[in-house]
């Protein structure tokens, strides 16, 4: 995994093993043969719902499998001295109201905002000693414009308006994000009473129509059409588009010219950070310190917290309804209701007895689609990177685009096309689509002095490779090979800075994190797949067909790293449990 390395530093050697990586949750109690609930895996969802169904007055007991809570929201030190979040890497989408229920400040967490948040640099060939253009974004709007002049001064006229009406729709979207989608079930075939509540949850969906008006069909071709033809009607430059639309085709196995990948644009432009609109930041000490402020709050109020404890079975009674789990040591914990953080397909494939579940529901969930195109590769560095189009200051300092998203290979949408077909068939990509993130620009907590953190999100690469090939190790360096060959051209001397990598295929990726085909969201962000069709419909309100079994992780509804979806089914949970 390790490199040597040259320059301004050297790996040391690993610090004590930091609190996120500590098994300690569990000294605050041993192990009880029964609960209120049962959270299956410590993801950032499952620890929010069990520090609301705690704080409701619901003993509740967490159990995740590896040695360290968070799920993909964790950090790990792969590389003796250097902290990486190994696989989400940003927050900006944790709901608001989370962070001050669960009083996560309060617990520890601290942010650092980005500003500028977007780099793109060029590679232009014969300017001769010129350096080359490159376009920066952050939240000084006079500086954005004159940044887009250089390639359309009508692009620079148009962003403000952009950016208000992308603004506009994510505020009407916004309130959906916070309950559950309309239960159609309930309103087709439960009781009046019923019905009458279902109706109850109409009220965002009529509320967004309200803010969105008059323009409503352009905002909804927003959501359906391929991001190139949106962004086709706003700008004419290149750069300016494809680094907008990596934010429509991140983390999915789509091309900006797929139907309906507006919508997962959208969706990473939807957040915010300490009251700033669309603001993405690092969190202090990588992600894992975001599981353990949320584990923090959540053990605070009595929640038990357990790792290397893996669910083996849900246990389900001669009355069709949960009654706890099985663990892998064949210890039996008995609860009223188990909420899964696991992926849909996890819980209702293997952790469920099929007997207890429809045969069109576990059809259902087995054919949801799972691609992903993502390699995520983590990198110790002993310096910054020296770009070309933005040339490092003497002595390391960071610069503003150090703390970006720099986008590589993103100068044409073109290129993320003809790099999703190159996936399509069944290789990774010949130019793959960098996002590149320097987090210790500006948390120096994360790597000795001098050294550097770097997190590369990659794509796109598919699952199975053509010609009966298979990711081993060969295949991994040889595409972090290529990777690192692309960075170099952006700023030479990349290659002679590594002192170790971490690369994640996406088979590694469902191995290591449970990501269903490695995808980050449990399942594609796809519009068969949202809202009143998540995992599947009639399904898409936490509950599930087996009676106390809930599901609170990304496959459920909104998905993502927003916690919505844990505090969401917590809700759901504890306004159950009262009617029980």
């Amino acid at each position: 995994m390790a490199a040597s390395g040259r320059g301004l530093c050297r790996a040391v050697g690993a610090s004590p093993r930091p609190a996120w990586r500590r098994a300690h949750w569990e000294a605050r109690g041993h192990l009880k043969p029964e609960y209120d609930a049962v959270v299956i895996g410590a993801g950032h969802n499952g620890l929010v719902a069990a520090a609301y169904l705690q704080r409701l007055g619901v003993n509740t007991a967490v159990f995740e499998r590896r040695h360290v809570i968070g799920g993909a929201a964790v950090t790990e030190e792969i590389i003796p001295g250097f902290k990486f979040s190994r696989a989400s890497y940003l927050l900006s989408l944790l709901r608001p109201q989370i962070y001050t229920d669960l009083e996560l400040k309060k617990h520890g967490l601290r942010l650092h905002l980005r500003n500028p948040y977007s780099f793109t640099p060029m590679l232009e060939e014969g300017t001769g000693s010129k350096v080359p253009r490159s376009l920066l974004l952050g939240t000084d709007m006079v500086e954005n414009q004159k940044h887009i002049s250089q390639f359309s001064p009508q692009d620079a006229q148009a962003f403000p308006r952009y950016e208000a009406f992308m603004n506009r729709l994510a505020l009407a979207i916004d309130p959906l994000l916070d309950t559950a989608p309309v239960d159609m079930e309930a309103f087709q075939r439960g009781s009046l009473l019923q019905r009458l509540k279902s109706l109850s949850t109409l009220k965002p969906l009529l509320q967004a129509g309200r803010i969105l008006g008059a323009q409503l069909p352009e905002y909804y071709q927003v959501l359906t059409a391929p991001i190139t033809k949106v962004l086709d009607q706003w700008f004419e430059s290149e750069p300016l588009k494809a680094t907008l639309a990596t934010d429509a085709v991140i983390g999915a196995m789509t091309s900006p010219h797929t139907p309906g990948s507006g919508y997962v644009l959208l969706h990473h432009v939807m957040g915010g950070l300490e009251g700033m609109q669309g603001a993405w930041g690092y969190v202090q000490g990588g992600m894992g310190a975001l599981s353990a402020a949320i584990a923090s709050s959540a053990a605070a109020h009595g929640a038990s917290i357990f790792t290397e404890k893996t669910v083996a079975k849900v246990q389900v009674s001669s009355g069709g309804h949960v009654q706890g789990v099985v663990l892998q040591d064949g210890s039996e914990v008995r609860s009223k209701v188990v909420l899964s953080n696991a992926s849909p397909q996890i819980t209702f494939l293997k952790l469920t007895p099929q007997e207890w579940l429809p045969e069109e529901f576990v059809e259902r969930i087995s054919q949801l689609d799972t691609r992903s195109p993502v390699t995520k590769i983590n990198v110790a560095v002993d310096r910054l990177p020296d770009f070309l189009a933005a040339p490092s200051a003497p002595g390391g300092r960071p610069l503003p685009h150090h703390q970006c998203s720099i986008h590589l290979n993103c100068e044409d949408t073109l290129l993320l096309h003809q790099a999703f077909e190159d996936a399509m068939g069944g290789l990774p990509s010949h130019r793959p689509m960098i996002e590149l993130c320097i987090p210790s620009s500006l948390d120096p907590t994360l790597a000795p002095p001098g050294c550097h953190v770097i997190s590369l999100f990659t794509q796109y690469t598919p699952y199975t490779l053509a010609g009966g090939k298979v990711w081993d190790e060969q295949e991994r360096n040889a595409y972090a090979d290529k990777v690192f060959d692309c960075i170099e051209a952006y700023a030479p001397g990349f290659k002679g800075s590594v002192l170790g990598r971490d690369i994640l295929t996406p088979p590694d990726l469902e191995r290591i994190f449970g990501l269903p085909g490695g995808n980050i969201f449990h399942c594609a962000m796809a519009l068969d797949q949202l809202y009143f069709a998540r995992p599947v419909p009639l399904h898409s309100g936490y509950r599930s067909p087996l009676q106390g079994l809930y599901l609170c992780g990304s496959g459920a509804h909104p998905g993502g790293v927003m916690g919505a979806a844990g505090r969401n089914a917590a809700h759901m949970v504890f306004r159950d449990l009262k009617s029980m």
